[in-house]
């Protein structure tokens, strides 16, 4: 049994060798075959891409290298090769489709190495776009959180306000913010100010039934017992009510970013005259297609980072549950 069990973890340890060198091998494979492989009539490659897929190898093998004096970084490494190998293999299969056979025809499908050529020759331009972006995304979900946080609690701890909410949360639920947008933009002093409110408007929805969610789940013997201790009105909501409902408000924090992100898209493609989604639309007037996923790549990049940190900041507010639950 004990040889056994030696020659199981022999194996298992060769494995996790092999596992952990997978992405070396799959990005190897990508790099051969942007080099190697002949590309297709007519295109021109800058070496961007090349530098690209050697940057991207080098990390990981810092992260190897780190590996072999840290358990948890192995753990985690080992845990995440294959997903590695994976967006490796896509990159190559992506090369190989386009500015190497240009099955995915060119130029509405530009290879990678143009893209990142074209993040770096308007980096200037994208980094605006971002800033603008950002500065929108950001005014319209404060104040559609803080509104609708306030709104949540005043809905969910009092029946008399409820009254008169739950009527327009039942109307405007169903229907997509950006419906609002050609109406809003209409009549709204800006563009600016008019993508603000859309942004805010749904963020406000998600917030204020997630709160009232939160508020309504408490359970009814917290209240009595504080009561019971002399706990006055303000009280209640502000180390009761409101603590108790956190982590439905964060989920509803949590849902008005996704919903706060489509609506800053389509009010910059339709309105307003800066940021990514404008940026997007007028690369793609001028059929600069390569700028123009050079910009929707910056999105994603961007919406992962402000997610991240929203879920960053749920984590440490919500340190307490981990205690709870262990």
């Amino acid at each position: 049994m004990t040889d056994r069990k030696v020659i199981t973890s022999r194996r298992r340890k060769s494995f996790d060798i092999l596992k952990l060198f997978l992405p070396v091998l799959a990005g190897a494979a990508a790099y051969i075959e942007h080099v190697y492989y002949p590309d297709y009539e007519g295109v021109y490659n800058t070496g961007v891409y090349r530098i690209f897929l050697l940057l991207l190898i080098g990390i990981y093998l810092c992260g190897v290298l780190v590996s072999f004096f840290s358990h948890k970084t192995r753990k985690f490494l080992i845990y995440k090769a294959p997903f590695y190998s994976l967006i490796f293999l896509l990159l190559m299969g992506y090369d190989l489709l386009t500015v190497k056979s240009n099955r995915l025809i060119m130029p509405f499908f530009p290879g990678a190495d143009g893209i990142l050529n074209a993040m770096i020759t308007d980096r200037s331009q994208l980094l605006d776009s971002v800033k603008s972006s950002l500065k929108l995304l950001f005014t319209g979900y404060f104040y559609g959180a803080v509104i609708g946080v306030v709104t949540g609690i005043l809905c969910g701890y009092s029946k008399k306000i409820s009254y008169w909410i739950s009527p327009f949360l039942r109307i405007l639920g169903p229907i997509p913010t950006t419906t609002w947008l050609p109406l809003v933009m209409a009549v709204a002093a800006s563009l600016y100010k008019g993508s603000v409110f859309v942004i805010a408007l749904g963020v406000w929805y998600s917030v204020t039934l997630a709160t009232i969610t939160g508020i309504n789940n408490v359970d009814v013997t917290f209240y009595d017992a504080a009561k019971t201790l002399g706990a006055t009105e303000n009280q209640l909501i502000w180390r009761i009510a409101v603590p108790s409902a956190m982590p439905n408000i964060f989920q509803g924090l949590t849902v008005g970013m996704s919903s706060a992100c489509t609506a800053l898209m389509v009010a910059e493609m339709l309105g307003v005259e800066s940021g990514l989604g404008w940026y997007i639309t007028w690369q793609k007037s001028w059929a600069e297609y390569s700028k123009m996923y050079a910009a929707i790549i910056l999105i994603c990049i961007t919406f992962i980072s402000v997610n991240f940190i929203l879920t960053a900041i749920k984590r440490k507010v919500l340190r307490w549950q981990e205690g709870a639950v262990k």
